[in-house]
Formats: C-alpha cells, structure tokens, sequence
C-alpha cells in the first residue's frame, strides 16, 4: 500500500503534486502503547493508516480520558496536522492501540497543497467534516444515554472490531473510552453479568448473549 491509495482524488492532482506529497510521506512502525501526537506537542501532520489501530482522545484537567473516534486500515487522520486549520482550538492526543504502520504527511506541504488545489481542499473538508460528525454523535450518546447503554454499545463494538465475543481489556481501558470512572464501569458490568449478558475474569470481558446487550442498547 502506498501513499496514492489513500487518495480517491488521485488521478486529479498535477504529477508535481502528486511527487509533492510522495517526497514529503514518511513511513513508520510504531508499537502499541505509542502515543504518536500530542495535543501540547507541535503539529505532527497528516496521519494516513496502512494497517493497525489508533485511538484518538481527550484528556481533562482531571486526566481523565474519552476516546473521540479510532482509526483503521486506510484511514486518514487530519486533526493530528490541526495546525493546517486555524479554526480547531482543541486539543486530542492520538495513540496505537496495536501495532501500527502508517505514513506520515508533512503538514507545511498538505497545507500548501491545499491552498493551491481546490480539489484537495474539498476532498480535505469531506474527511474534516466526516470526523466531527462522529464528535457530535460521541456528543448525543454522552448528554442523552445513560451509562449502561453506552457501556452495552460500547462492548459491540468492540466485539465486532476484533472478531470476538472474547474482549482482552481491562475496566479501566473501558471507562478511558467511555469517560467515565471504572468504578462506574465495574459495578456496571457486574450487573451485565448478574443478569447473563457478559462473564467476567481478570483483564478478560466475554459477551455471552448478544442479544440483551443489543436490547439494552436499543430497547
């Protein structure tokens, strides 16, 4: 996989631009655990995923955390290049949930070659516009559903992500994603397993009745 398959508007930019972002694309490898941007840190620039797992999330005053949105195969992240956008005042930070290799973009450049294509500019609002629909939904589910909800939708998710109904993660991990406490997260999944849906062991959460949980989600 190379830098060109991450771009649908490939075969619309000039070969000057297309040369531009190739010579300004660095491939890494990072491991799990790496936090690659940092929301105090300089800008990073543009993240394109050729396989692996990142997490992107805030951290409160507290150090508490809420994961934003995550990032497969063939994403592409623009808020770890935000100082592209005068616009965004947050901060994220961005880290590798597994192993991850990816390229990594030149924010001068991208920027440069926005301001000079108006078919990058486009395609770059797409995928702007694309991440903050998935905050304002992240919004709705933390002001309008309760904890067990998210918690039962929350464990889907993460059942369908990995293939399984055996989820290797830790309570605290969970509360991280959801923004809560984990003592919140604990006393709710031993409900969950009080009533059948889920089985608990040290470092292990295994989904056993899908079906509730997905009632639970969507009554």
């Amino acid at each position: 996989m190379d830098v060109s398959s991450f771009f649908p508007i490939w075969n619309k930019l000039t070969p000057v631009q297309q040369q531009l972002l190739e010579q300004n694309a660095v491939y890494r490898k990072v491991d799990k655990g790496t936090v690659i941007h940092n929301g105090s840190a300089r800008c990073t620039g543009l993240l394109l995923v050729g396989s692996g797992q990142l997490r992107a999330y805030m951290l409160s005053d507290e150090g508490r955390e809420i994961t934003l949105y995550r990032l497969f195969d063939r994403d592409i992240c623009l808020l770890s290049a935000s100082c592209m956008i005068n616009s965004i005042q947050f901060e994220i930070t961005i880290a590798a949930e597994k192993d991850t290799s990816m390229w990594v973009i030149s924010p001068d450049a991208y920027q440069r070659l926005m301001k000079e294509s108006a078919t990058v500019s486009n395609f770059t609002n797409e995928i702007m516009a694309a991440r903050f629909s998935e905050v304002m939904w992240l919004m709705e589910q933390i002001m309008w559903k309760s904890v067990d909800k998210r918690l039962a939708g929350f464990l889907l998710e993460e059942s369908k992500v990995e293939g399984s109904a055996i989820l290797k993660i830790t309570h605290e991990t969970i509360a991280n994603h959801l923004g809560t406490a984990r003592e919140v997260v604990t006393r709710m999944l031993r409900y969950f397993q009080s009533e059948g849906m889920v089985k608990l062991t040290r470092g292990t959460v295994e989904i056993t009745d899908l079906s509730k949980l997905d009632q639970l989600q969507n009554p």
